[in-house]
């Protein structure tokens, strides 16, 4: 593995990081409702557990509601349960064969409880791109103990290595920031 290796490697697994971080925000409830907040909330369809999307159509009715048009005629009830006891404290309602999820307002507390959420999942995706860079840094030194790289190419690579870290976690922090403003926006 050469150096431009490592480089393209971990700049990918970071990209990666940043993707899987950007996909755990979508689930941190805000005060505007979202179909991908029900990505995780599972429903028994015929003695399996399956995500929603897989057997309705979620869409948004308006700014405060989410519309679940079921598939098939019987899942109407086991969907609605489904959302009633997931932990997302939503109160679904049957109109005929649509489900209306309105979201409720939240409180100051609920806003201060999902900024934190917000601000922890950022630390955690931190985290995972300082891992890479360390392991990036690791297989650097290991060509240069190896005399498959001089000492030199190191010090420049751990640098630029530090670069693209450094893009990642500003990255990382503007979009806890913007989160941060969506869930305080009333």
């Amino acid at each position: 593995m050469t150096i431009a290796d490592i480089k393209t490697t971990m700049q990918g697994k970071m990209d990666q990081s940043i993707q899987a971080f950007k996909n755990n925000l979508t689930r941190i409830r805000t005060g505007r409702a979202n179909p991908a907040l029900l990505d995780s909330v599972q429903v028994d369809y015929y003695g399996s557990l399956v995500p929603i999307s897989q057997v309705a159509n979620v869409s948004l009715l308006d700014a405060r509601t989410i519309s679940v048009q079921p598939w098939e005629k019987g899942m109407g009830a086991k969907i609605e349960k489904a959302i009633r006891e997931s932990d997302l404290g939503l109160n679904p309602a049957s109109m005929g064969d649509l489900i209306r999820v309105p979201m409720p307002a939240m409180s100051e507390e609920r806003r201060k409880e999902m900024t934190k959420l917000a601000r922890n999942e950022g630390e955690s995706a931190k985290i995972a791109v300082r891992n890479l860079r360390r392991d990036a840094n690791e297989s650097v030194k290991k060509l240069v103990k190896d005399k498959l790289a001089s000492e030199d190419d190191q010090k420049r690579t751990e640098t630029e290595i530090q670069k693209i870290t450094d893009k990642h976690v500003i990255e990382i922090d503007q979009l806890v920031t913007a989160k941060e403003h969506e869930i305080m926006a009333i």
